[in-house]
């Protein structure tokens, strides 16, 4: 039956399953399934109306209702790594390849396939397991995680249960400063090497499904947190700081848009002062941090909700799904327990041996980690939002630390980058690496700025250029005369013919409408072609309009 069904799979880029087939009940579910959105919704509906509590009044549940209760927050992290082929056999990955082109029968899980370890799959969980500080098991080893589903050809999962590769870990995060900022420190409760199920494609007509087994047999690292987190925006935030770890490693690309990296969070809560967890429930389908966030406080309001009206006892141990357009969540499936996956430890493939000269290697070679970049910063004088905007993106980080080591302006380095270079990047959606402007040019161009060679006005107007173009500061203040005027008789013959020229103007001014000073300085500025330097031009405007002859 086996060789039926996967040579189907050969002879078709898609194989067709009946939708009747995918009420799955074990195992991770990763796909939107158009045909069964409506029948979660329908018994979301149903569950409601048995509980006569109205989904959108969650929202609205007073503040003071909230403060009697305490969320408890745990985030299990899928991140894809980036290796150049499948943890297990020699396929390459490629997001959005056609289906069914990049497999094996090792990937496929044909009779008589055996896999082999992908070594870069260790090293980066080594990698990340070091990072998240954690303790590193010098033996491990791979289970089968069994559960059936059309996505799974072999009928189980090779993962690690009982011996992780990391455990025991924590993550520094600092919260944004429009939330309230802060510090705060997650615990890591494990770090596991684990293959992906392949795809179900879903039709709009939901008459079948079609199996795309491209991604099977990809290498993850699932990261479990512990229920350190109690609001929306910690969850959120602890996210993105694991987001931006496995990008400054190198690890993942991060992407969660391509699945790269996959959030799904568990919630309960308990009154205040209460010891005991209150009953767990898990929601997925979230692919952004803003969906994290508002998932998580729609699911507190709606157990808190549930609580207040003496209906705990609804709250089950379930799998929720959030509907970004509803803004609500909605119930998927019952949660299955550990004991239905039959671990066991996986008879094809040998454990899994560290040794302190291996991991001296690897710690070695981690490159600066965001949240001691933090702190550099910090230390350097910049604010917590200038901090916060610089190590969020590994290549900005490089690029700032690559400017301010030519002995530029710090402050002002910063201000270029997360002002005017960032407004550039966002508008030609660019990445900063993209931008034909250099570290070293920037420096330049402030330092230019800084010592009086050019304004402000023209320094901008230099900068965009570089981005756009290239080149060099000093070789474009010279091809287009742009060098400040500094000569002070110069200047005030310029300020002398304005003021000529504008009687009417000079009258009202000295008649009290001292705005007209920047009407003044604008036309010096328009003569000079920007090239009076702005202090020394006020200075004698001021001197020349206080002064009646």
């Amino acid at each position: 039956m086996a060789l039926t069904f996967f040579r189907g799979i050969k002879t078709c880029p898609l194989v067709h399953y009946p939708s009747a087939y995918f009420a799955r009940k074990n195992g991770f579910f990763y796909c939107t399934m158009g045909s069964t959105q409506t029948q979660f919704a329908t018994q979301e509906k149903q569950q409601s109306g048995d509980s006569k509590v109205v989904p959108k009044t969650y929202r609205k549940s007073p503040d003071k209702l909230l403060k009697d209760y305490e969320a408890i927050i745990g985030i299990e992290t899928h991140v894809q790594l980036n290796t150049s082929t499948k943890a297990f056999c020699g396929c390459p990955y490629s997001y959005g390849a056609q289906p069914n082109t990049s497999i094996c029968p090792v990937c496929m899980g044909l009779p008589g396939a055996l896999p082999v370890l992908n070594s870069k799959v260790v090293e980066y969980a080594v990698k990340l397991g070091l990072a998240l500080n954690c303790k590193l098991s010098m033996d491990s080893k791979f289970d089968r995680k069994q559960y059936f589903y059309p996505d799974l050809p072999k009928g189980y999962q090779i993962s690690q249960f009982d011996v992780p590769i990391a455990s025991g870990g924590y993550v520094d995060v600092d919260l944004p400063v429009e939330f309230g900022g802060g510090h705060r420190k997650f615990g890591i409760t494990r770090v596991h090497m684990e293959e992906d199920a392949g795809k179900l494609l879903h039709t709009g007509t939901g008459n079948y499904s079609q199996v795309d087994l491209n991604r099977a047999g990809v290498p993850l690292l699932e990261i479990v947190s512990e229920p350190d987190m109690r609001t929306g925006i910690e969850a959120a935030e602890y996210a993105a700081e694991l987001q931006r770890l496995v990008r400054y490693l190198g690890v993942s690309n991060g992407n969660m848009q391509e699945g790269s990296l996959r959030c799904d969070v568990n919630i309960s809560i308990r009154p205040i002062g209460q010891q005991e967890f209150g009953t767990k429930v898990e929601i997925k389908n979230l692919n952004s941090f803003s969906s994290v966030s508002r998932a998580i406080d729609f699911e507190i309001s709606r157990q808190v909700q549930l609580h207040s009206q003496g209906q705990a006892d609804q709250i089950v141990q379930e799998t929720r799904l959030w509907e970004e357009g509803a803004q609500k969540t909605i119930t998927m499936r019952k949660k299955e327990g550990l004991s239905d996956y039959r671990y066991f430890p996986e008879p094809d493939l040998p454990g899994v041996t560290l040794t302190e000269e291996y991991l001296d290697g690897i710690r070695s070679s981690l490159p600066e980690l965001p949240e001691i970049k933090r702190r550099r910063y910090e230390n350097m004088g910049l604010s917590m939002q200038d901090v916060l905007f610089l190590a969020n993106d590994i290549n900005v980080a490089e690029f700032f630390d690559a400017t301010i080591a030519s002995a530029a302006d710090i402050k002002l380095a910063a201000n270029w980058i997360m002002g005017d270079i960032a407004a550039y990047m966002k508008n030609e959606k660019l990445s900063i690496s993209e931008i034909k402007l250099t570290p070293l040019e920037l420096g330049e161009l402030i330092a230019s700025i800084k010592g009086g060679t050019i304004s402000g006005k023209i320094g901008k107007e230099i900068l965009f250029e570089l981005m756009a173009k290239g080149g060099t500061v000093q070789g474009l203040i010279k091809e287009k005369d742009l060098v400040q005027i500094v000569d002070r008789s110069e200047i005030e013959k310029m300020v002398d013919k304005v003021l000529a020229g504008n009687p009417e103007q000079l009258k009202q001014y000295r008649g009290g409408k001292t705005k007209l000073q920047g009407y003044f300085a604008g036309q010096v500025m328009k003569s000079s072609k920007g090239k009076a330097n702005p202090k020394l031009l006020n200075q004698i405007l001021l001197e020349k309009l206080n002064t009646e002859t």
